[in-house]
């Protein structure tokens, strides 16, 4: 649509096609035009692959309250509980747009089939089979036809728009941060375009990619939360980095997710030998939150040198298993497991980021008509551990409060400042890719070894050296070549690992997803978010600026 244009003008610019950034864009594109760039294509995201569902109270039997409870309990009292309640309370909101939307949940009769997951204390988990997030993007993704959006895919954003790229004189610079849009590079063309807009939603997902072992997609490269600290926004809990238990292991092939719903309905962990090890380390045994479980099963594979547990559904109507999780009985089967009768080998992959840009509770960051949605947000409605399937709740919730800032606050009347173009002048190809492919590599390994499940001091601090040392290497490389979407990836993982680990060192204890040896116990003096700022990390690199 927009050609070979380096420039282009809307009223909202929205970055990430997942639930956060569709949600916002149906409801902004009733407001004015909406531009929604994605790094690759719409649906490669990790919303298309949340399997579990939506969490929100439905039963007679289930509570606000109670929600709320399980909530607070799985966060390990570090939830902002205003916000809480809040998201909680869309839930039933959430579930009537989702049907008015046409997504199938599932039902038993006239009545919506709800499921059990871990941490929960009701049955309250919306679904469709065991592929919602799938069903939830192809319903937006429907709505979105015939409405005032337009979607850029294989657009990789590289920087957020700010005064700081006016000359140093303009008067604008003396002002509160603002947000006009982004440096998007077209990989399709191999140019930097200028997308400017009023305001700008950041919906760019998590950084699975941070870790070896992920259950996300390539996409998820923390690009949001390193693009918005660069342009001034104080990110929070960082450190709190959720690993899901049961990622199907698959030496030497494709990784996938086995559904927190799996547990719910049922399946028991075992060892090699068959035996129950969770019996001992919690009560709620199987049912325990992720960060109990993938602890346990990190710990045993430790102890006993064993590559990967087993998830036993055998004791389930086979019939059942097919209708309840269609999609993870053909990806198992395809790799030779057959749930109905054999075991699932299943190892911890790095899966959700619980920190994040921090917002306000109507999504707002620190920077002016910078907002955020969705996982690369920190609202405070996860705390120490995210809930199962609070996840996409929070991220619709979130993505409405935004549409409602944009509605009330941005002025789309507003004049934006005349930009410069993106500037390569004086880099040249030193045809040296494979060092971005090894830093890569080294970074993520570094990142599962030091900074993973079980942390302590020595392998933070040493985290931190690399790190030092990598980012040096990232800046010398991005300074000295042209803008290329693993470059830009790179960049933000440098980065983003650097935040993580500064964070992690600063909270002598462990609680929920943090679990430091050498500071075993919690402590109420750490019931406080871990917060940084530009210009609170320490580092000399060209990576904390701007182009």
């Amino acid at each position: 649509m927009f050609g070979d244009s380096k420039h282009i003008d809307t009223d909202f610019l929205v970055l990430g096609s997942g639930v956060a950034g569709l949600s916002f864009a149906l409801k902004a594109s009733r407001l004015g035009k909406v531009v929604v760039a994605t790094k690759g294509g719409i649906s490669e995201g990790a919303t298309s692959l949340a399997q579990g569902g939506v969490a929100a109270v439905q039963s007679p039997e289930d509570s606000i309250d109670a929600h709320i409870e399980d909530t607070l309990r799985a966060g390990r009292d570090l939830v902002h509980v205003d916000v809480v309640r809040r998201v909680v309370e869309f839930g039933a909101q959430a579930a009537s747009e989702l049907i008015e939307l046409g997504v199938p949940l599932d039902r038993r009769g006239e009545t919506l089939e709800l499921g059990l997951e871990g941490g929960h204390s009701h049955k309250r988990i919306l679904h469709v089979a065991d592929a919602t997030g799938k069903a939830i993007e192809e319903a937006f993704i429907e709505a979105a036809k015939n409405r005032n959006i337009t979607f850029i895919t294989n657009h990789c954003a590289i920087d957020l728009l700010t005064q700081h790229h006016l000359p140093a004189s303009h008067p604008m610079q003396n002002q509160p941060t603002q947000c006009w849009g982004a440096y998007i590079l077209d990989e399709n063309l191999g140019i930097v375009r200028t997308v400017r807009a009023k305001a700008t939603l950041l919906a760019t997902g998590g950084g699975g990619r941070l870790y070896q072992h992920t259950t996300n997609p390539p996409v998820s490269t923390a690009d949001g939360v390193a693009m918005a600290f660069r342009a001034g926004a104080t990110v929070a809990n960082l450190e709190f980095f959720q690993f899901h238990p049961t990622m199907f292991y698959n030496p030497g092939g494709d990784s996938f997710l086995i559904s927190e719903a799996v547990r719910g309905e049922g399946g028991m962990l075992r060892n090699r030998n068959g035996e129950r090890f969770m019996e001992g380390v919690d009560e709620r045994m199987e049912l325990a939150p992720r960060d109990v479980v993938a602890r346990a099963i990190d710990t045993h594979l430790k102890r006993t040198g064993d590559v990967c547990v087993f998830l036993d559904l055998t004791h389930k109507d086979g019939n059942f298993i097919e209708e309840r999780f269609p999609n993870i009985f053909r990806h198992c089967l395809e790799n030779g497991i057959d749930i109905r009768k054999e075991w699932i080998p299943v190892v911890p992959g790095a899966h959700y980021m619980c920190g994040g840009v921090k917002v306000d509770s109507s999504a707002r960051t620190g920077i002016v008509n910078l907002l955020a949605a969705g996982e690369v947000a920190f609202s405070g409605m996860h705390g120490a551990n995210r809930l199962a399937s609070n996840s996409l709740l929070e991220s619709l919730a979130y993505a409405h409060f935004a549409s409602e800032t944009a509605r009330e606050s941005i002025r789309l009347e507003q004049n934006i400042p005349e930009l410069p173009d993106w500037d390569d002048s004086g880099v040249f190809d030193r045809h040296e890719w494979v060092i971005i492919r090894h830093l890569r590599e080294e970074i993520t390994r570094l990142m599962w070894d030091y900074v993973g499940i079980v942390r302590s001091d020595d392998r933070l601090e040493a985290a931190r050296r690399l790190l030092h040392y990598f980012m040096r290497e990232v800046d010398l490389f991005y300074r000295a070549n042209p803008v290329r979407r693993d470059l830009v990836e790179l960049r933000n993982l440098a980065l983003t690992a650097t935040l993580v680990v500064k964070s992690a060192l600063m909270r002598k204890e462990s609680r929920g997803l943090h679990f430091n040896i050498d500071h075993p116990d919690s402590e109420a003096k750490f019931l406080l978010d871990t917060e940084l700022r530009n210009e609170e990390v320490e580092t000399d690199t060209h990576l904390l600026g701007s182009q």
